[in-house]
């Protein structure tokens, strides 16, 4: 018992016995500061910022925010975000997918190749190329004779008012020599004025530019989107005034005539019109010379 006592005073007397923390200058060993305090007063301390810190982490955890980036806590807006992110993505791919189809078309175009995909007005994806037997192309007997019966009705009715499949007014890209038409057996789907340096270019209609950049084969190339399925393409020009996304408007210089493209033969520019995906003879509707 007496042992027991014996070290219950000595524990009691560490715990209370008064010590000084001093801090000294290391050269000249003034005293910059100093304080008393016991064993007591140590633990009493620790034990406050130990619960200090506790409450605090634990307010961090339940009331604020933070709790989300704290690993194994979930979070039903972030859940949310995520989602709403994912079908974003999903959307721009298939997006993204459909702009590539669409400039893939407009360089076969380009290039030449119009009989390799065939344009769909309802669609900018190439669709599939339906195979026509010539025989059941042939008229008979009985269509000839219907055909020629018709003929002679129409001949002479001066009632009769034609209607023109293509009812918009084209504005003239520019004014020049044709020096080369449109002609489908050969491939060209375009109609080439003979033009000055850097004659003005303009629009022939409203319309968006779908396309403004060089090319290896034709120069610097535009091509505007127009309403009621019309495109229209510029090529070997000198400059591009406009760019792609533009929005222009009849008339409006959209670049310079030049002769620009490893095809080129001269300034000049080479004018093709489409209309729903199939080209069609500018010269019908524009007046170039």
């Amino acid at each position: 018992m007496k042992e027991r006592k014996t070290r219950r005073k000595q524990i009691k007397k560490r715990l209370f016995t008064k010590n000084r923390l001093v801090i000294l200058n290391e050269d000249t060993f003034e005293e910059l500061f100093s304080f008393r305090l016991t064993l007591m007063n140590v633990f009493v301390a620790a034990t406050v910022g130990a619960v200090l810190i506790i409450f605090c982490t634990t307010f961090i955890i339940a009331f604020t925010p933070l709790r989300e980036y704290i690993p194994g806590y979930a979070s039903t807006q972030l859940k949310k975000d995520a989602t709403e992110l994912a079908l974003q993505s999903d959307s721009l791919v298939v997006a993204v997918t459909h702009n590539d189809a669409y400039l893939q078309s407009i360089k076969d175009v380009l290039n030449g190749k119009v009989q390799a995909a065939k344009w769909s007005k309802d669609s900018i994806r190439p669709s599939e190329i339906a195979e026509v037997d010539p025989e059941t192309m042939v008229a008979t007997d009985e269509e000839k004779e219907l055909r020629e019966t018709v003929d002679k009705e129409d001949r002479y009715n001066v009632f009769e008012k034609a209607v023109p499949k293509v009812k918009t007014v084209f504005f003239a890209p520019v004014k020049g020599i044709v020096t080369e038409g449109f002609n489908p057996k050969k491939k060209h789907l375009a109609v080439d004025i003979a033009l000055p340096k850097n004659t003005a270019i303009k629009a022939i209609l409203n319309g968006t530019v779908l396309f403004a950049d060089w090319t290896p084969d034709f120069g610097n190339v535009l091509i505007l989107r127009h309403n009621n399925g019309f495109i229209s393409v510029y090529k070997h020009t000198a400059t591009l005034e406009s760019q792609t996304g533009d929005v222009v408007k009849t008339g409006e210089v959209i670049a310079l005539a030049g002769a620009t493209g490893m095809e080129s033969t001269g300034i000049h520019l080479h004018f093709e019109l489409w209309k729903e995906g199939y080209p069609i003879d500018p010269s019908a509707f524009i007046t170039f010379e």
